[in-house]
């Protein structure tokens, strides 16, 4: 996948969560905002390699990026200074970060709470201040 491609798989999975919260399926809304987060990541991932050329100087770059991990994800993006930064400067970021940290891709197997679903996509997909709108500044 190149990365508009994954801009879009992003973009359509927030857009799908919201449909599925609609219809009160919790787990799979949960699951899937939470995919939007890794897919948005590895988008940024592809900029800063097409803007550093990292796969060359060090080549076990890609191998790292195989992981669906939130925080391993940042820091292969090299997100994580910024993310500091921005977080200090926002603390309604920080909060929506730490919710979105809970997120792995072993949700796919687990039931959630209307509560969990609803947390994490305000997290995800708040207007001003959540973790999608950060990732799209960086991707």
């Amino acid at each position: 996948m190149n990365r508009a491609e994954l801009q879009q798989l992003a973009n359509d999975s927030v857009e799908d969560a919201k449909v599925l919260l609609d219809n009160a399926r919790w787990s799979a809304a949960y699951y899937l905002v939470g995919y939007a987060v890794e897919t948005g990541l590895k988008a940024c991932i592809l900029k800063f390699v097409q803007n550093t050329g990292i796969i060359f100087t060090d080549k076990r770059f890609a191998e790292k990026c195989w992981t669906h991990r939130i925080e391993d994800l940042v820091k292969q993006a090299n997100l994580e200074p910024i993310r500091g930064q921005d977080i200090v400067a926002n603390p309604t970021l920080g909060g929506y970060w730490g919710v979105v940290e809970s997120w792995t891709e072993v949700s796919r197997y687990e039931q959630k709470t209307e509560r969990e679903a609803r947390d994490l996509y305000e997290a995800v997909a708040h207007q001003t201040d959540g973790v999608f709108r950060w990732i799209q500044q960086h991707w």
